[in-house]
């Protein structure tokens, strides 16, 4: 699957809380919505110059009505993410620490999911705790 369709796979669970997201459904959003933000910003800023607005105000209104329409989608595939790695959505509130909460946040969506099913449902990947523990005795 390719970047776009893994944006997609997250926009058709767009306010799904529970179940578990694969660190590449996570990250191919993140990267895509930075994209399409981006083309779109550009966009509109020749627009603005063309049609002689004020770019500030015409990026402004875009930028807010951007961030709504993402928002609940980008809050569900995050605790999706984090219920992958076996945490709460609960740890979302660490991010209010500066620096530090963030970086732990950074940190658990980078981790690798717990192999197989974890509280919060099967492992996305398919795989089994046993199946893990079998192959990292045999490496």
């Amino acid at each position: 699957m390719n970047m776009f369709n893994w944006f997609m796979v997250a926009m058709k669970q767009y306010a799904v809380f529970s179940g578990r997201a694969r660190r590449r459904e996570y990250w191919y959003f993140v990267f895509t919505m930075l994209l399409i933000g981006l083309m779109l910003g550009i966009a509109l800023g020749v627009v603005a110059v063309l049609v002689q607005l004020e770019p500030a105000m015409l990026a402004n209104i875009f930028s807010i009505l951007f961030f709504l329409g993402l928002l609940i989608p980008s809050i569900a595939v995050f605790v999706r993410r984090l219920h992958d790695t076996n945490r709460s959505a609960w740890w979302i509130l660490i991010g209010i620490v500066p620096i530090i909460g963030g970086i732990v946040l950074f940190v658990f969506v980078v981790l690798d999911g717990t192999p197989g099913e974890n509280r919060y449902g099967p492992d996305p990947k398919g795989r089994t705790a046993m199946n893990e523990v079998g192959a990292s005795s045999q490496a």
